[in-house]
């Protein structure tokens, strides 16, 4: 199949699909084109895309689904060992919420000191949060 149907039947767009081939995660030989040079994709390709697809929708990078594509092709994607990559990404995930946690906090003091060191009247030019070393200034 060209490349506008396997992107209709896999909901990804050619941009996508161009750039995983590029990347390495999809292989289109030379005996897969067509005489007049257009890719003619497989039906593996198709199957692979939608591996692709469903690992990444796992919020998985590039580089991690070509790990899980890997072991998919050597036989050790048994559930002992996906079990583990997703345990670990979900250690990834809970840091992540609790750096955004402390960033979520540290704005909203951001604002309350914004608010409390400024009046509409303030005829400074810049807010002291972005131009003052506040931090220091309250040890």
């Amino acid at each position: 199949m060209l490349i506008g149907e396997l992107s209709k039947q896999t909901g990804l767009s050619r941009d996508t699909i161009r750039f995983y081939e590029k990347q390495g995660l999809i292989a289109v030989g030379r005996k897969e084109r067509r005489f007049n040079n257009y890719k003619e994709y497989s039906e593996r390709t198709r199957e692979r895309l939608l591996q692709i697809k469903r690992i990444k929708s796992f919020g998985f990078t590039l580089n991690e689904t070509a790990d899980f594509l890997t072991m998919i092709e050597n036989k050790q994607a048994s559930c002992g060992n996906v079990s583990v990559k997703i345990s670990e990404k979900v250690t990834l995930i809970d840091q992540k919420i609790m750096q955004l946690i402390e960033l979520r906090t540290l704005m909203q003091s951001g604002v309350e000191n914004c608010l409390s060191c400024c009046t509409p009247d303030d005829d400074r030019e810049n807010c002291p949060m972005l131009t003052t070393d506040l931090i220091s200034e309250k040890m």
